[in-house]
């Protein structure tokens, strides 16, 4: 880590001088391309809405966090998350109701019940951090747990990736094909609901899911078979993180939300690539 910092103070950039936005960049280069890969599937198996809802609902956990009294929040964050990811899936399969249902009513509940537990005492404002994050208080250490995170994570993504893909576009194919459903998409979730609230206190639950999703939509517009997709969706992942925090540093405005807007700049041109391509022929 001390190599890497070294490395990026050399950089002829001011903003490389600090430690803040070393470590931030750092941050970024590690779960840019998980965020990516994860973003293909959400995009392709149209879970943008299950997403949103495991970051908004972690409210929830970590109002859980602070009525059993810990430190640190992140266990109840995470616990909750993956009880909510499983739970939904769960719910969905034995009501037979529509997702899209079955994903608000869920997010309604925990949502409130977040909003309750926080509020207790007039002591949410000391939460609100959470809303929009703050990626320049991002410390080595956590650093390193994003990095194991990623490789843990985005190796068993890579292993199962046909799979969960399929099922997503053809669960009725994939049963033909004797691949079950249920476990990789309970995988899935459990991956979502981890990558999501690890973040969220540098992200921000107001934006966590725009991270996830704009680069993959970007990449669908202009990938021509899955291998481009994956690939494109990672380097416009990198580019947004990377160039939206350096914006942020001069522009003096949230990280975060930053990068989202550069993330939406590159959708807009691939969709305008896009449409130039359909037009030519």
């Amino acid at each position: 880590m001390n190599l890497l910092h070294l490395l990026i103070s050399r950089l002829p950039f001011e903003w490389a001088q600090f430690g803040f936005m070393r470590n931030a960049l750092l941050a970024v280069i590690v779960v840019a391309p998980l965020f990516a890969l994860i973003g293909t599937l959400v995009v392709n198996n149209r879970m943008a809405f299950f997403s949103d809802a495991i970051g908004h609902a972690s409210l929830t956990g970590l109002g859980l966090g602070v009525l059993l009294g810990l430190a640190d929040p992140f266990w109840a964050l995470a616990g909750f998350a993956l009880v909510l990811g499983v739970g939904i899936l769960a719910l969905q399969r034995f009501t037979r109701s529509s997702m899209d249902t079955v994903i608000s009513l869920s997010m309604c509940f925990s949502l409130a019940l977040g909003v309750v537990l926080l509020s207790h005492g007039g002591s949410f404002n000391r939460f609100s951090s959470y809303l929009i994050g703050d990626l320049l208080s991002i410390t080595p250490r956590e650093i390193g747990r994003l990095f194991v995170t990623s490789v843990l994570v985005g190796g068993g993504l890579l292993l199962g990736y046909n799979r969960i893909l399929l099922i997503g576009l053809n669960e009725s194919l994939a049963r033909s094909r004797g691949r079950s459903g249920w476990w990789p998409q309970m995988f899935f979730c459990a991956t979502i609901a981890l990558v999501v609230t690890m973040n969220l206190g540098w992200v921000g639950i107001l934006i966590i899911n725009s991270l996830l999703v704009l680069p993959a939509a970007a990449a669908r517009n202009i990938a021509r078979d899955v291998r481009q997709y994956v690939l494109f969706a990672v380097v416009i992942s990198l580019f947004s993180g990377v160039a939206g925090l350096i914006a942020s540093f001069y522009a003096d405005t949230a990280t975060g939300a930053t990068i989202v807007l550069v993330a939406m700049g590159c959708f807009l041109a691939t969709l305008g690539a896009k449409w130039w391509r359909a037009r030519t022929g």
